[in-house]
């Protein structure tokens, strides 16, 4: 528009022709038809039937790429008006209309989004989150139990738990299926601590969709806090009312066809909700135009009466996906983004992996700023006080510094009272300890004044001290109070109670071993270490007994095996006291270690029931459970085997070995097996009666469990009938059986031939099978190892002779065999059997790796054919020759091809009469060639101070360490001090 006042009009109009070469009329042109080309591309892609999926517009559009896009559509409809295609003409512009609508949303959701308060309230500066923020842990798993433990031993459980073990999520792919699971994720509930960063999640997971990053596939994203729901209190909504009050941006957009759109609604504190969420009892509605309460609407959204088409994301504290907060090194990563000055930041992760419960507190983001912001300030300043090395102190520093800042804004502000401070916290530190009784860590208006405080009091000590006490506006701007970590609430709460109702008075002596370890804990954030101590002392001097232990004294040393620097990774009883009292004493520990060493400890059936509590716990972090040589018998193993089928018990390595089990309580593991059959991955029951039955229903479990490990058949009273049920179970189907063991049991040629077929089986993937001392002879020898997946083979004790060695070198020469180790002690082998294995190894030279042939009879034929193999590069590495009736002659026939040999690491000579000559040829062998000797085990050989004197001159040039057993020799002490002195050579004794 231009005015008729104006002289505008009366200059020259602009020629393009004179301003403009032809080069830029020509490459305006091809971009406007580029433009628009792209445009209706997009538009043809709308007017498509079935319509499923948003179309994506480029992030961060400016006000005129908007415009000219928003021209184009309406250009279209224009034409498809002119057109008479109504039907398509109503298509885009729905289209339109939710293009625009969502436009709306997202810009909205960036602005809310896009910074982030760190521990402060938002009167103070804000960050970037996408600058700061760390990509958090979260775990998928959790069944949505009720867990009634203190969030801060839920951490440091949680640091204990292998992060291997866990499949991390990323939070935008939180809806995403995980690998192998093709079901469809409508739901998900994220639980963790206060302060992990769940609300951080979610924020990150708005803004990235909100920027165009992630997740374009959303139509609609709408992110609702619990504490601002839970202002409307009784009034009655629609479901489309609900969402326009809270985003006003897509007000008069109808919301009646969501179904047709894909809509996520994300339901943020759970634990903050007051709402009655009556699942069972609240009224069905599946209309999203019925009024209705809002708790109402939200169980039938929740339950998926209505829009059942919509994505729920709910986060909660006290279920499927856990966020795990900072890992050690995100913990690390953390410190160096927040404090620029690296020497410093250096400084404070030492000294926060120097406490223990302090670091295990850094899972918590808001707990590393509280952290930062306290110790950034006393080392910079370099204040003389005690750094704090506990969380009262951290916390009680935290306070006195938002005091003294608060002190600071105080002098401009002359009309307070100056004790308002004490008298604040002191107010507040009772409204917390109150609410908390009743379960609410959020605080409104009416919470406030119940408890005396004057909100307006409030208001002023909010603004003055933000970093403690935030004031927010929630819904019709009502205001809603709440503190920086649930951990610092908790703090005052102690705090309050601390001042108002000290007592000198002693603890009753009747309390639990929980409820004495938590006094401990107290104990430790007073800094008084002195029981502690005492018991460390005792721990150290190797004086501790059972019998003088008072209570206190056994809650001393429960809590410094809990605590102790060197983690709670193995707990072995047998270096305590070995009995049953001493492990109901002890139980909190084994509850928090992740393997327990119990064998030989005689421990009896009523453990059994004390193990099973720790094998049932939520969380539960045992791994691995030794019982062996323990009298457990049948009814202490089923009193374990209940725990077994838990879904909390996630144990993988099972050890019974000679408990006394008998038919029954094999019949009962194989029931808890079924029921749980995913985790347990080992399990020994050697020298336990179970006979051919219980083996059976065993063996019959083994396809259709995880068992990767079995060693329940060694020396348990099986025959040869089982043998042909253990075949068909593990080449019916895909079996992840791995190791076997069937030693000590009389199979016979019978038994042991039935295997001939099942190692080449594709179904089969033993890789160790153990047949040591099971009665067979030469005829069963042919196992058919070519094509098989067999790693170890242990044939032992068993009387193969060289005609049952012939047909395993047979198999051994085959490219396809992938045998590397091979035990064949006291097999009756002669020269002729040990002319068999040299042959292999020429043939298959790659193959075997460790091979025992002691106990046989080589004579100086069998060990001139093995050491010629030798040097012909062999990837043997471990060679074990004890009690072969060797002589010194024969040494030197093994020192031609030690001499060559330059994989041999490892020689076993030991039980042979060998004498100082033998060795001397040996130690030329050694010293001639290029072999590297790691091991040489000589004990028994008949030796004197001479062979000292060789060994030390060979072996002392080495550039390794090698370890050298001569014990049960005649070597003086002198000798023995001179072979120690020399600095590569171990001696053993």
């Amino acid at each position: 528009h231009v005015s008729v006042q104006s002289n505008w009009s009366m200059e020259p109009p602009t020629n393009l022709h004179m301003t403009d070469s032809p080069i830029q009329r020509f490459q305006l042109q091809r971009n406007v038809i580029t433009f628009v080309k792209k445009e209706l591309r997009k538009i043809d892609s709308v007017l498509n039937p079935d319509l499923t999926e948003c179309t994506k517009s480029p992030p961060d559009e400016d006000k005129f790429a908007l415009e000219a896009r928003e021209a184009t559509v309406k250009i279209t409809l224009h034409i498809l008006k002119c057109m008479k295609e109504q039907s398509l003409f109503d298509k885009l512009l729905q289209f339109h209309q939710i293009d625009a609508c969502q436009q709306k949303l997202k810009s909205s959701l960036k602005n809310r989004s896009q910074c982030i308060f760190e521990g402060i309230a938002k009167q103070a500066n804000p960050a970037l989150l996408n600058k700061i923020y760390t990509e958090l842990y979260i775990t998928e798993g959790g069944i949505g139990e009720v867990n009634n433990e203190h969030e801060v031993r839920q951490i440091e459980t949680a640091s204990w738990t292998p992060e291997t073990q866990e499949t991390p999520i990323k939070c935008n792919d939180i809806f995403k299926a995980l690998p192998g699971q093709n079901k469809p994720i409508r739901s998900v509930l994220t639980k963790g601590v206060a302060g992990i960063g769940k609300t951080v999640s979610v924020q990150k997971f708005v803004l990235d969709w909100a920027e165009g990053k992630a997740n374009q596939d959303v139509h609609f994203v709408f992110p609702l806090l619990f504490r601002e729901l839970n202002l409307i209190g009784k009034e009655q909504y629609t479901l489309e009312q609900l969402v326009y009050l809270f985003f006003r941006e897509i007000e008069g957009f109808k919301l009646s066809n969501l179904e047709k759109f894909k809509v996520i609604f994300i339901f943020d504190g759970l634990d903050e909700c007051r709402l009655p969420l009556d699942f069972r009892n609240n009224k069905r509605c599946s209309d999203i135009t019925e009024p209705a309460s809002v708790d109402v609407l939200l169980t039938n959204l929740i339950k998926g009466n209505l829009l059942p088409s919509a994505l729920l994301w709910i986060t909660s504290r006290p279920a499927a996906a856990k966020v795990r907060g900072f890992n050690d090194p995100q913990k690390d990563e953390y410190f160096r983004k927040r404090i620029s000055d690296q020497c410093l930041a250096n400084r404070i992760i030492s000294h926060m992996k120097s406490s223990r419960s302090l670091y295990i507190m850094c899972h918590i983001p808001v707990f590393c700023w509280i952290s930062a912001t306290v110790l950034q300030r006393m080392l910079s300043d370099g204040e003389s006080c005690q750094i704090p090395k506990s969380l009262t102190e951290m916390y009680t520093h935290f306070l006195i510094f938002q005091t003294l800042q608060m002190k600071d804004k105080y002098k401009e502000l002359h009309h307070l009272d100056p004790h308002l401070s004490r008298n604040n916290i002191l107010s507040l530190g009772k409204l917390v300890f109150q609410q908390l009784r009743k379960g609410f860590v959020i605080f409104y208006e009416e919470d406030l004044i119940e408890c005396g405080i004057d909100v307006k009091d409030a208001s002023v000590y909010s603004g003055l001290c933000t970093q403690i006490f935030w004031e927010e506006f929630g819904l019709y701007q009502k205001k809603v109070f709440c503190f920086v970590h649930l951990s610092f609430q908790e703090y005052l709460a102690a705090l309050f109670v601390h001042l108002h109702w000290f007592t000198t008075q002693k603890p009753s002596s009747g309390l639990r071993p929980e409820r004495s370890i938590n006094l401990f804990h107290c104990l430790n954030e007073l800094n008084d270490h002195s029981l502690v101590k005492e018991i460390q002392t005792y721990l150290h001097s190797g004086q501790l007994s059972m019998e003088v232990l008072s209570n206190a004294q056994w809650s001393a040393l429960v809590f410094v095996l809990l605590t102790s620097d060197e983690g709670l990774e193995v707990f072995d009883l047998r270096k305590l006291f070995k009995s049953d009292e001493c492990l109901f004493k002890l139980h909190p520990v084994i509850k928090a270690s992740r393997i327990a060493i119990l064998s030989s400890c005689k421990l009896m059936k009523k453990s059994c029931s004390a193990l099973a509590s720790v094998l049932e716990s939520n969380p539960n972090v045992l791994r691995e459970l030794d019982l062996s040589f323990n009298d457990l018998g049948d009814k202490g193993v089923k009193s374990l085997c209940s725990a077994l089928r838990s879904p909390h018990c996630k144990l993988q390595t099972l050890k019974l070995e000679f408990c006394g089990l008998r038919r029954d309580s094999c019949s009962a593991l194989v029931a808890a097996l079924k029921s749980n059959p995913s985790h347990l991955k080992e399990l020994d029951l050697s020298y336990n009666n179970i006979g051919n039955d219980a083996a059976t229903w065993l063996l019959g479990l083994v396809p259709d469990c995880g068992l990767e490990t079995l060693r329940s058949l060694f020396f348990c009273g099986i025959t040869k009938e089982a043998c042909a049920f253990l075949t068909s179970a593990l080449s019916s189907k895909p079996c992840q059986l791995k190791k076997l063991d069937l030693s000590d049991n009389r199979l016979w040629d019978l038994g042991v031939g039935m295997f001939s077929g099942l190692l080449a089986n594709p179904n089969c993937n033993l890789k160790e099978f153990r047949l040591e001392r099971c009665n067979f002879t030469s005829k069963s020898c042919g196992l058919g190892l070519e094509n098989s997946r067999l790693r170890a083979l242990d044939l032992s004790d068993n009387d193969v002779q060289d005609s049952g060695m012939k047909q395993l070198m047979n198999s051994l020469k085959d490219p396809s065999c992938k045998l590397e180790k091979l035990r064949l002690s006291c097999c009756r082998l002669t020269d002729k059997g040990f002319s068999s294995l040299a042959s292999a190894l020429r043939s298959n030279p790659s193959g075997l790796k460790e091979l025992d042939l002691s106990k046989n009879f080589p004579g100086c034929t069998g060990i001139m054919q093995l050491f010629t193999v030798l040097r012909e590069n062999t990837a043997l590495e471990k060679l074990c020759l004890d009690s072969c009736e060797l002589t010194p002659d024969m040494c030197g026939l093994a020192a031609k091809g030690l001499s060559q040999s330059l994989n041999l690491k490892e020689l076993n000579l030991s039980n042979n009469n060998l004498k100082d000559e033998g060795v001397w040829l040996l130690c030329l062998g050694l010293q001639d060639g290029s072999c590297a000797m790691k091991s040489l085990k000589l004990s028994n050989c008949g030796l004197t101070d001479s062979s000292c004197q060789y060994l030390a001159s060979v072996l002392s040039c080495q550039s390794i360490s090698v370890e050298l057993d001569l014990s049960r020799n005649a070597i003086s002490q002198q000798k023995e001090q001179f072979l120690i002195s020399i600095s590569n050579i171990n001696l053993l004794f």
